[in-house]
């Protein structure tokens, strides 16, 4: 079953990333968002490697590892990979499903293509960026 439009907007407007983005704007990354099914026990993000996509998970279940320390568990709505794709930088964490999860996933390209084409959207995204990283510190 493929999520409707409005059920893609609304994972995707709980992402701190997009937080500032109106409708119409979330509306364009979630034509961009893609469903991909994953087994139990499938790594979707290595730590050190770098981001090309990030997840939204719409079921199922992940953790996530940082120098071979279990971190955090991630479960419905939660989301991943995000800042890796914006900054560029490389993955913190390794990210690996714990039973059958179905994600919805934005490539790095995509978003980058979608940014270029709306500026505005570009500035929302990279203020959200800028707060994330200021928390981190």
């Amino acid at each position: 079953m493929h999520l409707g439009k409005n059920t893609k907007i609304e994972l995707i407007k709980n992402i701190p990333l997009f937080s500032r983005l109106s409708r119409k704007e979330l509306s364009e990354v979630a034509a961009l968002a893609d469903e991909i099914d994953f087994p139990a026990g499938k790594t979707i993000i290595r730590e050190g490697e770098r981001g090309r996509e990030f997840f939204v998970l719409i079921d199922g279940g992940a953790d996530v590892i940082r120098s071979g320390q279990k971190i955090a568990h991630l479960a419905k709505g939660d989301f991943v990979g995000e800042i890796a794709v914006i900054a560029r930088i490389p993955r913190t964490a390794t990210v690996t499903t714990t039973e059958p999860t179905r994600t919805l996933v934005v490539t790095d390209q995509a978003l980058r293509n979608l940014l270029r084409r709306m500026p505005d959207m570009q500035l929302k995204v990279l203020q959200a960026v800028a707060e994330r990283l200021m928390a981190i510190h």
